[in-house]
């Protein structure tokens, strides 16, 4: 049985498997690797959803034991993430190096991941350039130190398939176990994959039989037929479901509510099930596992070279591809998250994706492989390029948490702040979510004590002209004060910018809205800028606000 794995893992032979003979090296050289390649970002304040959910909940956790958050809205994702994090708080302490450093073990452990599976489904050589693109792909390097829980999930999934290639029912369930644990929408691998492998009951008597990786009539090493075999991968596939079952059952039991609450249900499920929707997130997603941030070049050369190269040869004989059975599995966990994320998640953020980019890397790089004599100088181009995607912003919209316009965001934001604190500590703030957070929660990195603040939604037109209407009729919670920034990139005028119906679309399923520069702000609200800075389409202010003449009399009367 094992010879019949081997067989269709990969035609022809492999070398001797690294990441099964010496793990605890391989692990140690990724984690030093990528640990030096983050140095500079240890230190940095958490960021949007950091701030916003994940630490907090941690934080919680920490503080009260409790696995349901209190600090913050909770949104049912399971706590495994969470708990890890907590603990190494613990240990060690509570500072965005420790974090980030509990993270990057976490990031390690996926690319190891991601060399086991690409070793077992090709060679050596492709795992170790598999994974040395996956670790500088922007997106991936970008999370691997941030506290969330996208990259825990895709690692624990990769570690899933691999087991599942191999034919190894309670590692499969394991592994799919905990990826469901990192976060819900990784279940969505092993169903796949269960559907996968029942399809394949139906079909195993037709001439279509050999897509399955498993052949249903395969025997036993001792010749016995495998009469319970299909019915304990299925299981394997289909149990990982329970424990993320119980955490929903327990949520509820806590909240009243299964997913999340109301408003995230909304956000997240009820407002995104629409056909047009659906049609253009699916586009997206499309391109966020094809081109993404240089992903394109890798793709690409991929194509020509399968459409344009015959194999190359080692000693007359052609080198080997994935099977087909196995490039099935992937294509099928591929589609799945594909059609999944377009239909559900009220922001099409790339890390969504982070469980089956590597799939494509893994089988573009073995194409490379495969067919290009000159193989590794590719590879080498191809990491070049994610590495310049690092520091280059695209002429399209993107998040700043895909490559390091993150780091941006965060100066700009401590700069602004720290000012702010030093000139008006007792000022009460106008601002926008998350900078609300990072005013009030010192904990946050930001300040040193918290600031009172007055929250709108974002910077747009009505939302400056109701705050201005607000600050002119509520004397009492007047603002001295606003910190205003970039709620999203701006690649600056692009020619479908111009197209009213397409603005309308976005505005519509995707929550698009435009800043007013901060200039319009100050006019508007009847204010100064006394700070100002900004980076690479990101921008960042502290405007002052001019007493009105009641308030001015009120000083006058106080003095």
């Amino acid at each position: 049985m094992r010879k019949i794995l081997k067989d269709r893992r990969s035609q022809g032979s492999r070398p001797v498997g690294w990441s099964g003979a010496y793990p605890a090296l391989v692990f140690a050289v990724i984690f030093v690797f990528i640990f030096l390649l983050h140095i500079p970002l240890l230190r940095l304040p958490y960021f949007w959803d950091e701030a916003g959910y994940y630490v907090a909940a941690a934080r919680d956790l920490l503080l009260t034991g409790s696995l349901i958050p209190h600090s913050t809205v909770t949104n049912a994702h399971p706590p495994l993430v969470l708990a890890w994090i907590a603990l190494w708080w613990k240990v060690v302490g509570y500072v965005p190096l420790v974090t980030r450093t509990a993270m990057l073990v976490i990031a390690a452990f996926a690319l190891l991941g991601v060399f086991r599976l690409a070793e077992r489904v090709a060679n050596t050589e492709v795992g170790v350039a598999s994974t040395l693109c996956t670790a500088l792909y922007p997106v991936f390097f970008a999370q691997s130190s941030l506290a969330q829980v996208d990259l825990a999930a895709a690692g624990f999934i990769f570690w899933g398939l691999s087991s599942y290639v191999d034919g190894e029912e309670v590692a499969t369930l394991f592994w799919f176990a905990l990826a469901a644990l990192a976060k819900e929408t990784a279940i969505l691998a092993p169903l796949a994959l269960a559907g996968w492998e029942a399809a394949g009951l139906v079909a195993r008597n037709s001439s279509l039989r050999n897509l399955w990786l498993f052949n249903f009539n395969d025997e036993h090493d001792d010749g016995k037929p495998q009469r319970f075999r299909p019915t304990r991968r299925i299981a394997s596939l289909l149990l990982p479901a329970l424990p993320l079952a119980l955490w929903y059952a327990y949520h509820y039991a806590r909240t009243g509510y299964v997913l999340g609450n109301p408003e995230f249900f909304r956000y997240n499920v009820a407002a995104t099930l629409n056909p047009t929707r659906f049609f253009l997130a699916l586009a997206m997603r499309i391109w966020q596992v094809v081109g993404y941030l240089h992903l394109w070049v890798l793709t690409l050369a991929m194509a020509v070279a399968m459409w344009m190269l015959p194999p190359q040869q080692d000693s007359g004989v052609a080198r080997s591809r994935i099977s087909f059975p196995v490039q099935v599995v992937f294509y099928i966990v591929l589609l799945t998250f594909i059609v999944a994320m377009a239909l559900i998640g009220g922001a099409v953020l790339a890390r969504y994706m982070l469980p089956v980019v590597p799939l494509v890397i893994i089988l573009s790089v073995s194409t490379l492989w495969r067919r290009l004599s000159f193989w590794r100088a590719a590879v080498a181009f191809v990491a070049l390029i994610f590495v310049a995607a690092w520091f280059w912003n695209p002429p399209y919209g993107f998040s700043p948490e895909d490559n390091l316009a993150y780091r941006d965001y965060v100066t700009m934001h401590e700069d602004g702040e720290r000012f702010l604190e030093a000139r008006y500590p007792m000022a009460r703030v106008l601002t926008a979510w998350p900078a609300s957070d990072e005013l009030s929660r010192p904990w946050l990195g930001y300040i040193t004590r918290p600031m009172r603040v007055v929250r709108i939604e974002d910077f747009s037109m009505d939302e400056i002209l109701s705050a201005a209407d607000f600050r002119s009729s509520q004397h009492d919670l007047n603002y001295e004060a606003a910190l205003i920034f970039s709620t999203k990139y701006e690649p600056g005028p692009a020619s479908w910018d111009h197209w009213k119906s397409w603005t309308k679309l976005k505005t519509r399923f995707f929550g698009f809205h435009c800043d007013l520069p901060a200039a319009a702000v100050a006019q508007i609200l009847s204010g100064h800028i006394v700070f100002s800075e900004q980076r690479r389409g990101q921008w960042v202010a502290v405007i002052e606000m001019e007493k009105s003449e009641v308030q001015a009399a009120e000083v006058r009367m106080q003095k």
